[in-house]
């Protein structure tokens, strides 16, 4: 399969745009630092790449790719050997890994493979002595949309409608906060990718897969949003602005949660009257944040709920039993903790 390209012109509008973003947010792509690039080879890993190779000279990166197979198609090989020999001539160090076992059998598992094998290409790095602390993905404000339309179609809370986020560990159980996914291509749209790629002379490795209606992404990008767009003009950036002011709203309400249990925390437990003059919701956020600051196991909404109405003032003293024999019991004046009738330590 013979990738498609186009013109070439050496700095556009589209490298000022993300220049400026990188400049404004330094420590997004530090200066100096080893990215591992996950690249398919569709416009938009191909645009992300045609950027920051012509940016790395200027923010002194090293550049590594990171290409995965998945075989869903003939194509497949084809496309990885394209890439990669595209690749070696850019002097870029090329990675790939191949899905022989299909492991990746529908979008959940296929993503979870993916990022699976960059966690592991990041350790092939370090027994080379290359410190990668970044691993760069291609997503646009146009996956932002679909992300966001897909978790409100299934049914979702305030986490689910900002889940695609610019930054996030990549693997905390094997890494902890030292290595970050970072997605700096959130400032573009997928038409914009595709005028980039026209303009760099990028070539484009086109994946069946991408067409077929099996997968729900597909049928959102190629049914759904062209007819938002359509009565909409320039409606997918502005959904994913959405996506992002979400995001703050509810980094903002996390503080203030924390503040809030802050304030009320005893060493016998939470003071009661903390709960008073909030709503029910917000009750149910600060018990939430202190039983998991407890270590005690996730609780249902319709359980933390329950216990936000019975703790409410004019209430009546009670209890509630939790789960792996936690519980939580209050007077007038403190809510606390007790496990196998122990007093719980409340600190953290």
């Amino acid at each position: 399969m013979q990738p498609t390209s186009t013109n070439c012109q050496s700095w556009s509008s589209f490298h000022e745009r993300l220049h400026q973003k990188l400049l404004a947010t330094p420590d997004l792509l530090p200066k100096g630092a080893a990215l591992l690039l996950a690249i398919s080879g569709g416009q938009d890993s191909m645009a992300m790449l045609g950027l920051l190779s012509d940016l790395r000279r200027i923010h002194n990166w090293q550049l590594f790719i990171w290409h995965g197979d998945h075989a869903w198609h003939d194509y497949s090989a084809e496309i990885a050997s394209g890439l990669e020999n595209w690749c070696k001539e850019k002097y870029c160090k090329f990675f790939c890994d191949r899905d022989n076992l299909n492991q990746a059998k529908n979008e959940s598992s296929a993503r979870n493979w993916r990022y699976h094998q960059l966690a592991s290409t990041i350790q092939k790095l370090s027994k080379i002595n290359i410190k990668c602390s970044h691993v760069i993905t291609a997503h646009t404000g146009s996956d932002q949309t679909e992300t966001l339309l897909l978790n409100l179609s299934r049914g979702t809370d305030l986490s689910g409608m900002c889940s695609l986020r610019e930054t996030r560990p990549l693997d905390k159980k094997m890494y902890g906060n030292d290595v970050t996914l970072v997605r700096p291509m959130f400032e573009f749209s997928r038409q914009e990718t595709q005028e980039i790629c026209a303009k760099l002379n990028l070539p484009i490795w086109l994946d069946p897969s991408n067409e077929s209606k099996e997968y729900k992404r597909n049928r959102i990008r190629h049914e759904v949003i062209p007819v938002l767009e359509e009565i909409f003009p320039g409606c997918s950036l502005r959904i994913a602005s959405l996506t992002n002011r979400l995001k703050n709203y509810k980094e903002d309400q996390n503080e203030l949660t924390f503040l809030a249990l802050q304030s009320g925390l005893k060493p016998e437990g939470i003071a009661r009257n903390i709960f008073f003059d909030i709503s029910e919701t917000s009750r149910a956020k600060i018990l939430s944040l202190w039983l998991q600051r407890n270590n005690v196991p996730s609780q249902t909404s319709k359980k933390l709920m329950n216990l936000s109405r019975r703790i409410g003032a004019q209430q009546a003293p009670g209890s509630v039993n939790l789960t792996n024999g936690w519980v939580v019991k209050w007077n007038k004046e403190i809510v606390s903790l007790i496990r196998n009738n122990q007093q719980s330590a409340m600190n953290y």
